[in-house]
């Protein structure tokens, strides 16, 4: 496999750009009167954190071809830490929601594709736009408001979409997995990161992938 590619100086240039359109504390409030507003949509009162977003994006392998699906990006610091790990905007299939979270991805990612939709039901969502398998999934949906049927419904569809041994990616605030492996024990591996305490509330980041 070729090494890693690092961020081009463009590629910089654009995080710097966005560094300074962002404001950690106006982020913060969206998600706050979005929590408020739809508490079972959004799932948390903050984004994620820097060092969280970071360990999520750090399984995804910028090397692997295909799309690169998000699902419930919220305000873009997962993104940016895609972005960073050297995934191009334009390989970036951002599935969210809220349609003010979908217009200011757009504004702030404008190479990337965001879809308003249902991450639930990703297969309905994206349709026809997806033509070749993804190279990873990342989710900050929260998944345990959702039946473990629905869960693993997700599961089955994503990987469906993705090459064999492409990561779903997923965070949680819980102690326990949100999808636990005994489920489909033989059909998936599954996981996890060290808890990031720098996170707030801290979290854990769960890997599954189809063998």
């Amino acid at each position: 496999m070729p090494p890693l590619r690092r961020s081009s100086a463009k590629a910089d240039v654009a995080l710097g750009d966005l560094r300074k359109r962002r404001d950690p504390l106006e982020d913060e409030a969206r998600f706050l009167r979005s929590w408020f507003e739809r508490p079972l949509v959004t799932g948390a009162v903050t984004p994620s954190g820097k060092m969280l977003a970071r360990t999520m994006a750090s399984y995804v392998d910028p090397r692997v071809s295909g799309p690169v699906i998000e699902l419930g990006p919220g305000t873009g610091p997962v993104t940016e830490a895609l972005i960073r790990r050297g995934i191009e905007q334009e390989r970036l299939v951002l599935v969210e929601y809220n349609p003010d979270f979908c217009k200011l991805l757009q504004k702030r990612f404008p190479r990337a594709t965001i879809v308003r939709g249902d991450a639930y039901d990703i297969t309905t969502t994206l349709g026809a736009l997806i033509t070749e398998k993804a190279a990873a999934m990342v989710s900050s949906l929260p998944l345990f408001t959702k039946p473990l049927e629905q869960r693993l419904d997700l599961l089955n569809a994503a990987h469906a979409m993705m090459h064999a041994d492409a990561p779903f990616v997923q965070f949680t605030y819980a102690v326990v997995p949100p999808i636990p492996a005994r489920c489909d024990a033989g059909t998936y591996t599954a996981s996890r990161s060290n808890r990031v305490w720098l996170n707030l509330p801290p979290a854990r980041v769960w890997v599954y992938r189809r063998p």
